[in-house]
């Protein structure tokens, strides 16, 4: 069966924990080829991290070429002894179907392959009648994981062969409270250091031998995220900084400490890049220290870049298709954390459209089957319109 539940249910049975497949590109693979995509599937490596296995189809060779991307693998179900139905059971009770992965993002995909199938159908196999366009499938097991060997390396693996999208669809689940009242567009920048702060060890008794780093570390901390980073733009609300642990390894208590150590994290918006965020909580850093104070920041280099999918006629039709089926217009969006459309849209525009987020993750993590029929429908909206 080739319907979005069907395929939903195949998906979740399969217990893809990241970074395992077990048999879900598979399934994928499977229908796809026999509806005439060409298939490949290439296993990227690292030094240090799990293999992963990404496939990509395709069904025609020219523009316009569109793509839905996704990922088949799945966070751990936790305690599976709490969940009122297995897991991995794809059970369907009272219109409602269970399973880890159905909403983030199993569900997502099985839309938009019955989606695809259903346009191939109506159109005689191809995207368009002149024999034009492009429609092909962007697979990862590797997003619930580090990120390292799927999407990234996915992308270039494509675009080596020269091959290029003109736009993405990512199923994840956008949604907020009901399907059709949220695409995202966007997503904020991530960027983490640490602050280190020097001091000089000694006996707290002999406080004149010693520099105690704590109460200058508070101060900076104070210095560096008391200011906002910016107040917002067009499509962002306001970047923010966030100090997440604050350490100097002692556990003695009549010990003076050499070192403290703050780790922050800084989601920021189109007003800053990576490297004009820096230089200014560099700036903020040495005006806080003054002479006094020895300070600095060690940056993480494995970050998140800004990117947003201004609005025009590609998020006109998905709009409108949204509409459409559901009755809601819904808002383009562009919050929230990170997810592989921060890959793909160093290739084209990219938006994000799936279902309701409301369970994903949890304990009975599950979606209503009219859900997937009303996404699915959307999906074939857009490709009607990409095409037309």
């Amino acid at each position: 069966m080739t319907d979005a539940l069907s395929i939903a249910r195949d998906l979740i049975r399969c217990p893809s924990v990241t970074p395992a497949d077990a048999g879900a590109l598979g399934v994928l693979e499977n229908i796809l080829s026999a509806a005439g995509f060409t298939c490949h599937r290439g296993t990227c490596s690292e030094a240090g991290t799990a293999d992963v296995d990404n496939p990509y189809a395709r069904i025609g060779t020219e523009g316009p070429h569109i793509t839905f991307a996704g990922h088949t693998d799945v966070v751990p179900p936790g305690d599976e002894s709490a969940w009122s139905v297995g897991a991995f059971s794809g059970e369907v009770k009272h219109g409602i179907l269970h399973g880890r992965g159905a909403v983030d993002m199993k569900g997502g995909i099985a839309c938009s392959v019955a989606a695809v199938l259903e346009y191939l159908a109506a159109n005689g196999g191809k995207p368009r009648s002149d024999g034009k366009g492009s429609i092909s499938f962007l697979i990862t097991g590797d997003e619930e994981d580090v990120s390292i060997n799927g999407t990234i390396k996915l992308l270039k693996w494509v675009a080596e062969r020269g091959e290029k999208f003109d736009h993405c669809v990512l199923g994840e689940p956008s949604n907020v409270e009901a399907l059709g009242d949220t695409i995202k567009i966007g997503r904020r920048g991530s960027q983490s250091g640490t602050l280190i702060v020097d001091g000089v060890q000694g006996h707290v008794a002999y406080p004149h031998r010693a520099a105690n780093p704590v109460p200058d570390i508070s101060r900076l901390i104070v210095a560096i995220s008391d200011e906002p980073l910016d107040h917002g733009s067009a499509q962002f609300q306001a970047s923010n900084l966030e100090f997440v642990s604050v350490d100097v390894g002692n556990k003695a208590f009549n010990v003076i400490p050499g070192e403290a150590r703050a780790r922050f994290n800084i989601r920021y918006n189109d007003n800053h890049t990576q490297a004009s965020l820096r230089e200014l909580l560099e700036t903020r850093l040495a005006k806080a220290c003054g002479n006094r104070i020895k300070a600095r920041i060690v940056w993480e280099t494995s970050n998140s870049n800004v990117f947003v999918t201004k609005p025009g006629p590609f998020t006109d039709l998905a709009v409108a298709a949204i509409e459409e089926v559901t009755g809601r217009k819904p808002e383009l969006s562009t919050s929230g954390g990170t997810s592989d459309a921060r890959f793909i849209s160093s290739y084209c525009p990219v938006i994000e459209f799936g279902l309701v987020g409301q369970t994903m993750h949890q304990i009975d993590e599950r979606v209503p089957v009219e859900d997937l029929v009303k996404l699915t429908r959307v999906y074939r909206g857009i490709l009607t319109r990409y095409f037309a």
